[in-house]
């Protein structure tokens, strides 16, 4: 049995105040515990006191292994730190789904809709193709054809693929794979 480990997303947090004035106060931190930082922690070792006058808002300057590249306040690192959570082993295919740009976002948020992703989410393939051929087979598409029917004989696949495609989205995964998603 393989074990994969999933790296747990960070987020740099630091201190608004000293940023604005040319001092870089912060840390990493998991996204999981970004609603659990204060000042007190974001200014230890630096040097700098928290209760330095200004030093009042806490913000994530940078991430690393979220599918977005955006700046943030600590408690929406948290909320990613929620769907890490929740979609677990899976995280990937969603972190995949959300830079593919075509995913469904919950509320008027960037976080993505989970239960849409379980919905939409077709597994990792080889390539596309070989999903559209399993399709093709779950749905018993040549079902009482023999081998040698002129419908099975000349079936051009690879147009049948195509116009498929369109109605999905395939993003690159690891180990040359494809995680394929449905596109409703």
């Amino acid at each position: 049995m393989t074990t994969t480990t999933i790296a747990e997303p960070r987020a740099w947090i630091g201190c608004l105040a000293c940023y604005n004035s040319g001092r870089l106060v912060g840390r990493w931190y998991p996204v999981t515990d970004c609603d659990e930082v204060d000042l007190a922690s974001v200014h230890r070792g630096s040097g700098v006191h928290w209760k330095r006058a200004g030093c009042e808002e806490l913000w994530v300057m940078d991430t690393d292994g979220l599918p977005v590249d955006t700046e943030m306040s600590p408690h929406d690192a948290a909320a990613w730190g929620e769907v890490f959570t929740e979609a677990g082993e899976q995280w990937p295919a969603v972190a995949a789904w959300v830079r593919s740009g075509a995913y469904v976002a919950e509320g008027n948020s960037d976080l993505p809709s989970l239960s849409d992703f379980e919905d939409r989410y077709k597994g990792a393939w080889p390539s596309f193709r070989d999903y559209a051929v399993e399709l093709a087979e779950d749905l018993c598409l040549f079902e009482g054809l023999s081998e040698d029917s002129d419908l099975v004989t000349y079936f051009d696949w690879d147009s049948w693929i195509r116009d498929l495609g369109l109605g999905y989205t395939v993003v690159d995964a690891p180990e040359y794979a494809v995680y394929v998603f449905s596109d409703n």
